[in-house]
């Protein structure tokens, strides 16, 4: 049986909040982790709603900047991402959120969105579409 999604008590919640540095347009660079393995998913925004939101329900959450709007990853391809553990870096600038992937991460289709390596002096796709790109553009 799977581990139910980490959910936050606000007392946790402030204490992030009070760690983390947002930039002049009130965003913090978001990694996501693949539990268990460590493999690096993808890289997206987060402002405070989203990682409130994202410490509050165990779900995550993105900031999309082409969108203006929160990004709640997976709503409509259901591709989710479950909050395992979220750890704020040494400088406070950048959050690591550990998270158990359904799914493709990447709006590709691909389990991440490092899926494209320099080999023999070009660009290579190196990873296989799993699921059906997600229609959306960039976050």
């Amino acid at each position: 049986m799977q581990e139910p999604a980490t959910i936050y008590a606000d007392k946790e919640i402030e204490a992030v909040l009070a760690a983390v540095i947002f930039d002049a347009k009130g965003l913090v660079p978001a990694i996501a982790q693949q539990s268990g393995t460590g493999e690096v998913l993808m890289m997206a925004w987060m402002n405070r709603d989203a990682l409130v939101e994202t410490m509050r329900t165990g779900r995550v959450c993105y900031w999309s900047r082409s969108r203006g709007a929160l990004w709640r990853k997976g709503e409509t391809s259901g591709h989710v991402q479950d909050l395992v553990d979220l750890r704020v870096d040494c400088d406070g600038d950048t959050l690591l959120v550990e998270v158990r992937q359904t799914g493709a991460a990447c709006h590709t289709g691909r389990h991440n969105c490092f899926f494209r390596a320099v080999r023999g002096g070009v660009l290579e796709t190196i990873l296989p579409v799993i699921a059906p790109p997600d229609g959306s553009h960039r976050a």
